[in-house]
């Protein structure tokens, strides 16, 4: 525990609630912390989308691997989003294993939608 000078604590970064901040410590301009925050909830929006179009190809994965029923509307809703998501991807591998072919063709989207997707949000973080 460490001694209190001018009522804050010199080990922390934070101002108690209960104390004015000393004239020596300029208050960071307001649109700065708006812009932050901004910046923060722009990089959650960007995790969220790439995480969701990642999920949807991982679970059409999971899906044909499973031998899950196509004729279920759910089941072709997954379809039609991942063949969506990956349509830039499709058929890149060629193997004669369908299993693979699909955890292949849907798995690559869904690697690069999360790296990519994180980047970009790790980036406007650093910002």
């Amino acid at each position: 525990m460490g001694f209190l000078v001018n009522g804050t604590d010199p080990g922390s970064a934070y101002q108690p609630y209960d104390q004015p901040r000393p004239p020596d410590q300029p208050r960071p301009p307001h649109h700065t912390a708006r812009n932050q925050a901004t910046a923060r909830r722009a990089a959650l929006t960007i995790c969220t989308i790439a995480d969701i179009a990642a999920g949807l190809l991982g679970l059409w994965i999971v899906l044909h691997l499973l031998d899950a029923n196509q004729g279920n509307p759910f089941v072709e809703f997954v379809h039609a989003a991942a063949d969506w998501l990956s349509g830039w991807a499709q058929d890149i591998f060629t193997m004669d294993t369908e299993g693979l072919r699909v955890v292949l063709n849907y798995g690559l989207p869904a690697v690069i939608y999360l790296l990519i997707g994180h980047g970009i949000a790790a980036r406007i973080n650093r910002v």
